[in-house]
């Protein structure tokens, strides 16, 4: 019998990685290739050819195949979807436009909005109405509805999203509807608010079901396709995809619940970050992936990336909460902007440089690609700065042209401010920088959290080139570089545990508390949730996690509470006031005394076991066992000292647990390259990972 491996493919907005890692010693094969734009598939596919290749392993070996991808971001940033309509109750059909009437930028006279992912004429109102009780007030008018259909015949609508008011606490009448239309419009997509999204916060639910509908027919082509593609080269594994939240599901479910996939990718990375902070024991961590288009920071405490509920998709403001569409789904909760190494450098009106957030991509990608590309990018100022080897970038399968680079950066940059490439190029990766260093500032701060003492772990293709810098910005003493952190977020895939949430809105008053219906509503999501899970699941024992979404009575928002109790009985209330008043204060430093408390909703999510706490793997060997001298030498520009500089170029293959390396320092690998600063050290832990320390040594 062949040696049986499994696969992972992250797909970015530049780069497609993929991994290959055997099932009997961990072994691990990596590569990178250009993201095919026309159809993702092929670039995935390209991929495996190449590991396989490497490996030498059949395509009948594979046992299972793991998945995540940002396109279903890019289609809603980019409005890319499907053209997508919505029934919503009679009335209503503003909501998503009216939105929550707030303004977010307080002070701007002039304040942009998202656009609704459906224009107003394709909001079509349906005759019906539900109570908050789920009581039927005014039943389902079919006429209404046989009108509205015409309406999406005559308009070519590809995709439908269903959504009526208190839709959440009685599923009937969207369940009518879309046995309608798949009568009389049966290949037209349809998404149900009450399965995508079943709780309160009309805007929220109804924005959350156009995002799913508006995805839902790019992403299925897209995981048809793949399949096919799998199939026909002799991969026949099981499937599965990374969800937003990070854990694993299976491939029907995400081609019904794309919506969940939005930020796959990158939950793939913050997985990684997390494993690496337990196996290293590093209480804060502060996770620091940049790719090709974008830079993800995400906060992780006690092993643990921060969790939420809600999301939100094509902010207008790059760090204003509420400037962009929200999507209720389970997510790993991190900041985005982009800074990426395509992300194009220009000289604004006011003569400043700025960086993104628009992308050179894979096609035709950054100047020095060589591929007709002329706009200046931070992969071309990095080339320029020294710490990319032209010859040696995604492991030598493609050759960097300086010279394009530099015409690039003189003609967007160094002209306009009559500067030198050099200069050009400094300015470009500092403001670059600065802004993932003020991205992380302000996403601590929303979360009431802090950057400082904490340790960095960067990963992607670009992360590791930037840390040190980054980490200067942020006053961090302490960078972390995992094996494979060119393909971080591909490596999280094979960690994440297969796992799925399932959420119900049944609101009462702990003054009132019903327990025979709070047990209800869990057994109903136990089952869904079982439901999703089962067919993915690998051997290992099933972990439920129960939470209850509680505030005090006349608060607008609710906090997250853990439900300890598997079945809620008559002191249920009691515990649950306890656990909500430990919460509360923990938060906010008090409680609100005689004051009722209500729960809003409940969540259920089942998945397999976690990896939990390990040993010390990840740390320093206390005595290293040598100081290693370069073997050769480079051009490296030094940001302190504002010059070019001899620094040592070690290969990262060669290095070994213990060994050390005083900055300034190139350490190259196939899929990145990590920057050592004069001032730093690097050793490498018993595991392997790269240890970036302020002054060690």
């Amino acid at each position: 019998m062949s040696t049986q491996y499994r696969l992972a493919a992250d797909i970015g907005g530049t780069f497609t990685d993929v991994v290959l890692e055997r099932d009997d010693d961990g072994a691990r094969v990596t590569t990178k290739v250009l993201t095919t734009y026309d159809d993702p598939a092929n670039g995935v596919m390209q991929g495996i050819d190449r590991v396989l290749a490497e490996s030498g392993l059949p395509a009948e070996g594979a046992s299972l195949v793991l998945h995540g991808t940002t396109l279903a971001t890019n289609a809603l940033i980019e409005r890319r979807g499907a053209k997508t309509a919505l029934l919503t109750t009679e009335g209503h059909r503003d909501a998503v436009e009216m939105a929550l009437e707030n303004r977010f930028e307080q002070y701007d006279v002039n304040i942009d909005r998202p656009l609704p992912l459906v224009p107003r004429p394709l909001r079509l109102p349906i005759r019906e109405r539900v109570d908050a009780e789920g009581e039927v007030l005014i039943p389902l008018d079919a006429t209404s509805v046989r009108a509205a259909a015409a309406v999406l015949q005559a308009q070519s609508v590809e995709s439908v999203a269903v959504g009526f008011l208190h839709g959440y606490a009685n599923v009937s009448h969207e369940e009518q509807v879309a046995r309608m239309l798949e009568d009389v419009l049966p290949g037209v997509s349809v998404t149900l608010a009450s399965r995508v999204c079943p709780e309160i916060r009309e805007y929220e639910r109804l924005s959350t079901a156009c995002a799913n509908a508006y995805v839902k027919p790019m992403m299925a082509r897209y995981l048809e396709s793949l399949q096919q593609q799998l199939v026909a080269r002799g991969i026949r594994a099981p499937v599965l995809m990374m969800t937003s939240g990070g854990g694993l599901t299976t491939l029907n479910n995400a081609m019904e619940f794309p919506i969940r996939l939005v930020e796959s990718g990158p939950a793939g990375g913050a997985i990684l970050a997390a494993q690496v902070a337990r196996d290293g024991g590093y209480d804060s961590v502060l996770s620091f992936d940049m790719g090709g288009t974008t830079a993800k920071i995400c906060l992780i405490d006690d092993g643990q990336p921060l969790f939420s509920r809600s999301f939100e998709v094509d902010r207008v403001y790059r760090f204003k909460k509420g400037s962009g569409l929200p999507v209720r789904i389970p997510v790993i909760e991190m900041v985005e902007i982009g800074a990426g190494g395509g992300s194009k450098a220009r000289v604004d009106k006011l003569q400043r440089i700025t960086v993104g957030p628009d992308s050179a991509g894979s096609e035709p990608g950054p100047a020095c690609y060589g591929r007709g590309g002329d706009a200046a990018t931070v992969t071309d100022a990095d080339v320029l700065l020294g710490k990319l080897d032209a010859q040696a970038f995604a492991g030598g399968a493609m050759t960097l042209d300086v010279g394009c680079a530099r015409s690039a950066l003189l003609q967007d940059v160094g002209a306009p401010l009559a500067m030198d490439e050099t200069s050009a190029a400094f300015g470009v990766s500092e403001v670059v920088d600065e802004n993932m260093a003020a991205a992380a500032r302000a996403h601590a701060v929303e979360w009431g959290q802090q950057t400082e003492r904490r340790t960095l772990v960067a990963y992607g293709g670009a992360g590791p080139l930037h840390a040190a810098r980054l980490a200067d910005k942020l006053k961090l003493d302490r960078v972390v570089v995992p094996t494979g952190a060119g393909v971080g977020s591909a490596i999280g895939f094979l960690i994440a545990p297969v796992s799925y949430e399932v959420v119900r809105s049944r609101y009462m008053r702990l003054s009132e508390f019903d327990a025979r219906a709070s047990n209800s509503a869990f057994q109903e999501m136990r089952a869904e949730a079982l439901a999703v899970v089962a067919p993915a699941m690998r051997e290992s024992e099933l972990i439920e996690t129960r939470r209850a979404y509680m505030r005090y009575v006349g608060q607008g928002y609710e906090i997250a509470v853990a439900v300890v109790e598997r079945e809620l009985g008559e002191g249920a209330a009691a515990n649950l006031r306890e656990a909500f008043d430990q919460e509360y204060a923990r938060l906010y430093g008090r409680t609100i005394p005689n004051l009722d408390v209500e729960v809003l909703s409940w969540t259920l999510t089942l998945g397999e076991s976690g990896t939990g706490p390990a040993a010390s793997a990840g740390r320093l060997v206390e005595t290293p066992a040598r100081w290693l001298a370069a073997a050769s030498t480079v051009s490296l520009f030094d940001a302190e000292e504002g010059l070019n500089i001899e620094a040592g170029r070690y290969l990262r293959a060669d290095l070994e647990a213990g060994d050390c390396i005083r900055g300034p320092a190139l350490i190259v690998e196939a899929q990145t390259t990590t920057v050592v600063p004069g001032g730093f050290v690097a050793a490498v832990s018993e595991c392997g990972d790269l240890l970036l320390t302020r002054g060690g040594g």
